[in-house]
């Protein structure tokens, strides 16, 4: 994450979570996570949706990260709500974050 200073300048200041991370991407981990965790919900073609909103779609990571801030908000920190059966390793929790944020 850079941050831009006053003067124009920018700071390469590192978000503590993203320093050192492993490289994560769409292709070596996000496409996997969101199938095995989401999809089942979040997919386009799903059968039954659970009553997950029409809207919150993720088929490809285009649609995923137009969603990042809610998927943050309910699959990662103290009490996640996502997905609801639970199941997911904190561990891969912790890469969703890292991925979403510091890609």
């Amino acid at each position: 994450m850079l941050l831009a200073c006053a003067d124009g300048e920018q700071d390469s200041a590192v978000d503590p979570l993203c320093e050192d991370a492993p490289v994560t991407t769409y292709d070596n981990f996000g496409q996997g996570f969101m199938l095995q965790h989401c999809q089942s919900c979040h997919a386009s073609t799903a059968e039954n949706r659970y009553e997950a909103p029409p809207e919150i779609v993720f088929d490809d990571e285009a649609k995923v990260q137009e969603h990042a801030d809610r998927i943050l908000a309910r699959s990662t920190g103290e009490q996640p709500s996502m997905p609801p059966q639970g199941g997911v390793e904190a561990a891969d929790r912790l890469r969703l974050e890292q991925w979403l944020l510091c890609e």
